[in-house]
């Protein structure tokens, strides 16, 4: 079987992130296989990649070129220009995809722009959907100086919201409030009362202290989307304040379940047409080579910029 390079777990290097060769991989028929041109990094594979088994293959987020359409005939033809990801093993010079996952970049957006919308452009997406109609109503993101808060805060303004982002690290206001959002709270705590009121939606990522004081900002019928808990797993709250709001919700969103319920490549099209339109804008604050992934993902961890970073594949 032929060779390919891919990014790897090898637990004997420092940074544990290294190209190596593998297999060339065998698709399923209902699989194109994509020759990758941009990758970019998300907290959640970069993390695992800390602790991961070697030979692991992390990735989720890739864009490039179909070499191989699916045998099913169900997706893009041969040469055309994709989106798309993986659960895991997308980090590679050729990847199997399956074709639900794919979906055709418009002329006007590049690889680098594409590859930054899989995991962070469709959590911001399928968060702002459990929030229903938006217009007119309040949204507060946190954590929303990263990939998936700087996406939520563009979507939220979009969709007619009052938008309030919260972030721990001031210098990161501007970058914020470049994204749309109306006001910014910053700090590492939020206050027990709500500066800017109660909130329809809050789309939640860091846990903690956050997270168990967000629940009280709540207003009637409105819903907490938690994606993640950067700042801590253990959360203390006023219980009686959460359900004596009436009706409040607090929803745990893993993209991968709600992958299940509507394919990849519905949410992808539907957010490679904003930016094609130039209503939503991706903001790439790294751009480097591939071989610097262990770098680059340490810095990601470290906190080290905000936005996204994108690799370019050199075959």
């Amino acid at each position: 079987m032929s060779k390919i390079r891919a990014v790897v777990v090898d637990p004997n290097v420092s940074g544990r992130l290294v190209l190596r060769d593998v297999d060339a991989p065998t698709p399923a028929a209902n699989e194109a296989v994509i020759r990758v041109a941009a990758i970019s990094l998300n907290r959640g594979e970069v993390r695992r990649s800390t602790t991961a088994a070697a030979g692991w293959r992390p990735g989720w987020d890739l864009a490039g070129v179909v070499e191989t359409p699916a045998a099913d005939g169900s997706g893009p033809a041969a040469g055309t220009r994709v989106v798309g990801l993986l659960r895991s093993g997308a980090w590679g010079e050729l990847v199997s995809v399956p074709t639900h996952s794919l979906a055709e970049l418009p002329a006007s957006v590049s690889f680098e722009q594409a590859a930054t919308l899989p995991v962070a452009g469709l959590t911001a997406y399928h968060a702002l959907l459990k929030g229903s109609s938006l217009l007119g109503k309040s949204v507060l993101i946190t954590g929303a100086s990263g990939g998936v808060g700087y996406f939520a805060i563009q979507l939220a303004r979009l969709s007619g919201a009052q938008v309030v982002a919260h972030i721990r690290r001031p210098e990161y206001e501007s970058f914020v409030k470049d994204a749309g959002a109306h006001a910014v709270i910053i700090g590492e705590k939020l206050s027990q009362e709500s500066e800017y009121g109660s909130y329809h939606l809050i789309i939640e990522s860091v846990g903690s202290d956050i997270l168990g004081t967000s629940l009280g900002w709540l207003a009637a019928d409105g819903t907490v989307v938690l994606f993640g808990t950067s700042g801590g797993t253990e959360v203390t709250f006023n219980a009686q304040r959460f359900y004596g709001t009436g009706g409040a919700s607090l929803y745990g969103l893993i993209l991968f379940h709600e992958l299940q319920r509507e394919s990849a490549s519905v949410g992808l099209q539907r957010l490679l047409r904003l930016v094609e339109a130039g209503q939503l804008r991706p903001h790439i604050n790294i751009e480097a080579n591939w071989t610097q992934i262990a770098d680059v993902a340490q810095k990601l961890l470290d906190r080290q910029y905000p936005g996204k970073a994108v690799l370019h594949i050199s075959n």
